[in-house]
Parts: structure tokens; sequence; C-alpha cells
């Protein structure tokens, strides 16, 4: 493990319908025309980062998983490594528009669907919030799976759906299962696993760049829906550890991460 130093990536970005230009207040040298994601640690097949430090300089991070395995990931990510999979995808968002309604299985549906994709759970760190700001998380108390169906076919499916208000500093844990959508003027960080499958159910009537309605995945979806989480609030942070100026207080737990917040004081 000594050959083994801090990794420095550069990022990969994605433009998709709902994103901006936000992400350059945050240090990144965007590319032109909107810009919704960077994935800022990545080794998908859908986008893997590049070292730009040190000896793997130029080398991409699923490059380098192949390379050191365990010895990059640890042992408590043994259930990715086992499948050849880098086990997180970290990224930031710019939710210029709002995105889809949608849902991300968990691991076992998605290695019976999706062949050797991850399931993704997932956090947010709120960055930037617009005044007005909301997430749809969860649904509506009495919200069913034949209600739900019911409601996206009659064009009325916000009723079943929860909103939740957010400001900047907010942590939101979303769980797979959890039916979401990101409303628009938000920057976020996130956590997530590695994957990149996402069933859509409504996306506001809109259409994509090639002028039709993006795809819907609505049997894929009910059938991962958690009709129990209703109207969940954002997160609240619990101390985890502390040292001598130093003090750190978990943010998000899921069954295959735990994100922490390490506080230093001036001069620890």
């Amino acid at each position: 493990m000594s050959d083994l130093y801090p990794l420095r990536f550069a990022p990969v970005y994605k433009d998709y319908i709902w994103g901006g230009r936000k992400l350059a207040s945050l240090g990144r040298t965007l590319p032109p025309g909107r810009v919704a994601e960077s994935w800022e640690i990545a080794a998908h097949p859908a986008g893997t980062s590049t070292v730009v430090n040190g000896r793997w300089a130029g080398t991409s991070l699923a490059d380098l998983r192949a390379q050191l395995g365990a010895r990059l990931v640890g042992a408590r990510a043994a259930w990715a490594e086992a499948r050849g999979i880098f086990p997180l995808l970290v990224k930031l968002l710019d939710a210029h528009e709002p995105l889809s309604v949608q849902v991300h299985p968990d691991d076992a549906y998605a290695w019976a669907h999706e062949g050797n994709e991850l399931g993704k759970s997932e956090m947010w760190v709120v960055l930037h919030a617009q005044p007005g700001a909301a997430i749809i998380l969860g649904v509506s108390p009495g919200t069913t799976p034949e209600r739900f169906r019911a409601a996206l076919a009659a064009g009325d499916l916000e009723a079943c759906l929860h909103r939740l208000p957010l400001q900047t500093g907010d942590v939101v844990c979303v769980p797979a299962g959890s039916v979401h959508a990101i409303l628009g003027g938000l920057v976020i960080a996130e956590i997530q696993q590695n994957s990149n499958t996402t069933y859509r159910v409504y996306d506001w009537g809109r259409v994509g760049d090639d002028g039709r309605p993006r795809p819907l995945h609505v049997d894929h979806a009910l059938a991962v829906i958690n009709f129990d989480q209703v109207e969940p609030g954002i997160a609240r942070p619990e101390p985890a550890w502390q040292a001598s100026g130093v003090a750190a207080e978990t943010l998000c737990r899921t069954t295959r991460f735990v994100t922490e917040r390490v506080r230093i004081g001036a001069g620890a």
C-alpha cells in the first residue's frame, strides 16, 4: 500500500437537457454549451475519469482499478470488486431545469435485469439552492402501485409525489427504490453507487434534443419503487467521532456506503 498516494482526476462532463453553466462557479473549465454533470471520480463504461498527478498520470480510473483491485478500493468494497467494478461514482450536478421523476433499482434487481450493472443508492449535498428550490422524494400518504399507475395514466402523478423544499447546505439520502426528482435551481454534490441505471416514470411532457420524448420505464420503475417511503425529510447529520481540533458527523448511511463530513478547526 506504500506506493499509493492521493490521486487527482480530470472530470468527465455530461450534457443532458436539464443542465446549465453553474459548475464553472466551482472552478471547472467547462466545454461550450450546457453541462449537466461533472463526473469527478468515475470508472463506468459511460465515462471514466483520468489520473492527472504522480506515477499513474494519464491512467483511467477503470484501468487503475483493474491493476490494483482491492489495494485501491479496500476490503469493504469486495461486493463491487468481485464483479470487476469500482464501487462509487462522485458527481457535481447543475440542475438548471427539472430532472425527470425517476427511481433507481437495488443491486439484486439491477443484476437480474441490467447485466453487470450495480444498483444505485445515492446521497446529495446541496451546494447552492435558488429561492424556492425543491425536490421530489418519496410518495404522498395513501399512494399504492395501483394508484400511482392510474395517476400516471391520468396525467395527475404529482398528487402521488412528496415535494420537499431545499436550502444550501441540506443533505438528502436517496436509497435505491426512492422515487425522486431534482426540480431545478440546484447545484448538488452527489455520491452514489457506480451505476448509470435510471428508470424514468415522468418527464414533464418535454422532448429531448432529437425532438422526441425521452424513453420512460414505467414497469421497471413500479417493480422497484419503495411505496413505504412516505414523506421523508432531509437527512439530519449525527456526530460520528472527534479528535484534537477535528470532528466528523455522519451524513448518510446506506447498505453500500457511509458518508461523513469532517470539520477541521483553525490550526488543527
